[in-house]
């Protein structure tokens, strides 16, 4: 079993530098299991915030280990860990311009390319449902479809991923696309990428993109 504790806060203090939450919002999990996870905890100022503080509970929210209570979105990441195989990490932000969007209940559009590499397309605005319940969870589960980010409205943004490192960066792009959105607009209309260029860059990014070496010592 690998104890991803560490990571866990090396991307909360990512999160906060990027200013992608405030105060005690937001919260992040990664998969032990297929049955179980480390979850921030409830209410906890993430300043000093160390492994002993995170929670892994099964998913029907029973605690396995750990003294706080988790995160009162553990039913979110719950059902999307079980509702997508592929997911094995989950960074739940309230940046301003994602949230923007999902005020509005907006889907954000996919009109840059390594927004609609990154996620799949755009990120579509969950039904509203409060915080923290089964219902919220599955109609999270049910907008984000097949892709890797959605929009919970009124509330904030969450990204999924195979690991944390992904799980945060589908929250980057998310945030910048959805601030050069609100820019682009301002100067006119903004056009939609294609679904055929969509599928194209996603299937890229998925099984081309990235680090290879060329065979030879330099």
């Amino acid at each position: 079993m690998t104890d991803n504790r560490d990571e866990v806060l090396f991307i909360i203090r990512q999160m906060c530098e990027d200013n992608l939450v405030l105060g005690t919002w937001g919260n992040v999990s990664v998969k032990v299991d297929d049955e179980s996870m480390w979850i921030t905890p409830s209410g906890m100022s993430y300043d000093g915030l160390c492994a002993t503080d995170l929670v892994q509970i099964n998913f029907n929210g029973t605690v396995l280990k750990g003294c706080w209570k988790p995160s009162s979105e553990w039913r979110l990441h719950a059902a999307l860990y079980r509702g997508r195989p592929d997911c094995a990490a989950i960074v739940h932000t309230h940046s301003t311009f994602a949230t923007a969007f999902a005020v509005a209940r907006t889907a954000i559009p996919p009109v840059v390319e390594d927004f609609v590499q990154v996620v799949g397309g755009g990120v579509d605005v969950a039904e509203y449902a409060l915080p923290g319940t089964d219902c919220l969870a599955q109609n999270a589960l049910s907008a984000l479809a097949d892709k890797s980010a959605v929009l919970l409205a009124s509330h904030g943004l969450v990204g999924i991923a195979p690991n944390l490192t992904e799980a945060l960066k589908v929250c980057r792009i998310v945030e910048k696309t959805a601030q050069a959105v609100l820019y682009a607009k301002m100067l006119g209309p903004v056009e939609e990428l294609s679904e055929d260029d969509i599928r194209a860059m996603r299937s890229f990014y998925l099984h081309s993109y990235g680090p290879e070496t060329c065979g030879e010592d330099v």
